[in-house]
């Protein structure tokens, strides 16, 4: 689908509805952290989420791809050697993810605890 036509399609979302539809779903966050770190093949990010198929991973990497925040490179060798990388557009999502890291081990600390640990808030 052409920019264009996604745009369009967004049109009527929220800003909170396009973010969802460009990272949202169970794997493209944590398929991000992990470039993160830096260009991966696809078996190393295989390796990272060994409970995601490997269906699913080429397809949450293609969504990635279309969205402009993940970058695919194929290096002509036999066997093709393909790798992947964050776009600026997806470096970009570094902070949230981070943010979202720490909330998620605070929310796992309160669950732990929840006598003991106050909840998670939001940043002001």
């Amino acid at each position: 689908m052409q920019l264009r036509e996604r745009v369009e399609e967004m049109a009527d979302y929220c800003d909170v509805e396009v973010a969802l539809v460009v990272v949202g779903g169970k794997w493209k966050l944590l398929i991000l952290k992990h470039l993160l770190a830096g260009t991966q093949r696809f078996g190393q990010l295989k390796r990272a989420m060994p409970n995601i198929t490997q269906r699913m991973l080429t397809r949450q990497l293609r969504e990635l791809e279309e969205h402009g925040l993940v970058r695919r490179t194929v290096h002509a060798e036999v066997p093709p050697r393909t790798e992947y990388c964050l776009t600026e557009l997806g470096t970009s999502l570094r902070e949230l993810i981070h943010r979202l890291d720490d909330w998620g081990k605070k929310y796992r600390e309160h669950l732990e605890n929840p006598d003991t640990i106050t909840p998670p808030t939001s940043p002001e």
